[in-house]
């Protein structure tokens, strides 16, 4: 199993984390390991070595069966659930190996660095305008709806697969929008799928 994540799908994110205002080309692709899946309801406890570790909400799909070089209009079929997740980013430690030109994974693939909300079926959360959102001790942080990503789901899915055939259970997280900050001890997080909370835990 692997976990495919997408870099600066929302526009307004990407205009807060770097000044970006052009759509790129194709999507940003990083991929993150197995052993950073953090369950829900489980505490996320705080590395605090790593410096300041910043939280990101994105709707996250699960792949349903083997797939290569899929065309994007026939995406839908390889996706069977949703949900709502959080990439965690060790932030310093990411715009430093940016600076240095050095490959930053490491900032996004730290143990329990992908959180993941309860799975919903999508026949029942269709994906093309759903709104998902963040509370962190029951404050609106971040809020977004999927038609405002710059590369939809099914466009990840067919990028993807042209490189990397894509299995059953697989995980694609397909961005963050703007209102992204500083996770912190103590800090309660829930996640919002319309209004149905999926994603409810603490940071230790």
């Amino acid at each position: 199993m692997k976990i495919i994540a997408v870099g600066k799908n929302y526009a307004d994110h990407a205009k807060e984390f770097d000044g970006t205002v052009e759509k790129p080309q194709v999507p940003m692709i990083f991929m993150k390991p197995d052993s950073s899946i953090l369950k829900n309801g489980k505490h996320f406890y705080m590395p605090d070595w790593m410096g300041r570790i910043d939280y990101e909400a994105e709707i996250v799909v699960r792949i349903n069966k083997l797939g290569r070089s899929i065309p994007a209009r026939f995406a839908y079929r390889y996706y069977d659930a949703v949900t709502v997740g959080i990439d965690f980013t060790a932030r310093d430690m990411q715009r430093r190996f940016i600076e240095e030109g050095a490959p930053w994974e490491l900032s996004k693939g730290f143990d329990c660095s992908a959180v993941l909300g309860e799975f919903r079926p999508v026949d029942k959360y269709p994906l093309g305008d759903l709104p998902f959102s963040l509370t962190i001790n029951d404050n609106m942080v971040q809020q977004a709806r999927s038609s405002q990503m710059l590369f939809s789901i099914d466009e990840i899915i067919a990028y993807v697969s042209r490189f990397c055939t894509l299995k059953t259970g697989d995980l694609i997280f397909t961005g963050t929008p703007a209102g992204v900050g500083e996770a912190k001890i103590g800090d309660h997080l829930k996640g919002f799928l319309n209004d149905e909370k999926v994603l409810d835990f603490h940071i230790r």
